[in-house]
């Protein structure tokens, strides 16, 4: 797949990305810290996932955490080894087709992201304010249905985006203020109109992140009633413990989604945006000790 190209019969076949530093001295500095962030990272989820196959009795819950542990390494993966290669080789350049996968496979992961948190959040609701119909609400077929139909919604959106994309011509400048492929930075670069691009953004980011804000407030709303229905002090803080740690993941994920793809108006790019990316790659899924149901 060849990018369009311009008025001036340019064609833009790779794009330069300028990393986090721009700085030689630092390169390798930055290396090791994201070589370390990265084996932590893998190494954190890796052993998730095995905890979770030698449980001898797994219950429900654990489907989901093991999905996320899978998403997180996924998502980690897809643009942080590349980075590290670009610093090794001090080469930071990636072709057009390179960018257009990293895009498609991170909009996938990230969609998933999104329904896996929700699920995560019904989960909770059914389990603190439903407990006597939990197992049956929140079956194995339920889990298996929830995550198909999430798979499903990701792929079009990234298939969406990424088709959308292909349509756009780049002519002139090719340089990315990121250290990965992000379509709001794409879209500037642009020679062609953006417009529909950015509708689409727009509309799809209310569908894949809106929509599920919307059903995690909720669902969170009847669980802070619940649990202030419960009279023993160490319930309560129990209850709201189990909670905590995915509220922080929410609040993460999402508050850097937004950062990211709701200021398209800006003709410059920030280097805060190379900061929030970092948060996006290594967006800190903690896995709660949650409440047996």
């Amino acid at each position: 797949m060849q990018p369009k190209s311009g008025a001036n019969g340019t064609t833009i076949t790779e794009f330069v990305l300028l990393g986090l530093v721009e700085t030689p001295e630092l390169w390798p500095l930055v290396f090791v810290l994201f070589l370390f962030a990265y084996l932590v990272t893998v190494g954190g989820n890796l052993s998730i996932l095995a905890a979770i196959q030698v449980e001898p009795k797994p219950h429900l819950i654990y489907f989901f955490l093991g999905n996320l542990s899978v998403l997180d390494v996924g998502c980690i993966t897809i643009t942080v080894p590349a980075m590290l290669a670009h610093l090794l080789s001090h080469k930071h350049t990636i072709s057009y087709d390179a960018c257009l996968c990293q895009l498609f496979f991170f909009y996938i992961l990230g969609g998933m992201d999104c329904f896996l948190l929700t699920a995560m959040a019904y989960d909770r609701f059914l389990a603190i304010c439903r407990p006597l119909t939990y197992s049956t609400r929140m079956s194995q077929v339920v889990q298996r249905i929830l995550v198909a139909v999430s798979w499903a919604c990701s792929l079009t959106n990234a298939l969406t985006h990424t088709i959308a994309l292909t349509t756009l011509h780049f002519c002139g400048p090719n340089v990315i203020n990121h250290f990965y492929c992000e379509l709001p930075q794409l879209l500037q670069l642009s020679c062609s109109s953006t417009q529909l691009d950015e509708l689409l953004l727009f509309a799809m980011g209310f569908l894949m992140a809106g929509a599920p804000v919307v059903l995690i407030i909720t669902s969170y709303i009847h669980v802070v009633a619940a649990v202030l229905h419960i009279r023993s002090a160490k319930g309560r803080k129990k209850a709201f413990s189990t909670c905590g740690s995915h509220l922080t993941v929410v609040c993460l994920f999402y508050g850097t989604g937004v950062f990211n793809y709701m200021r398209l108006g800006s003709e410059e790019v920030s280097d805060k945006d190379e900061e929030v990316g970092v948060f996006n790659s290594y967006s800190p899924h903690a896995e709660p000790t949650y409440l047996q149901p």
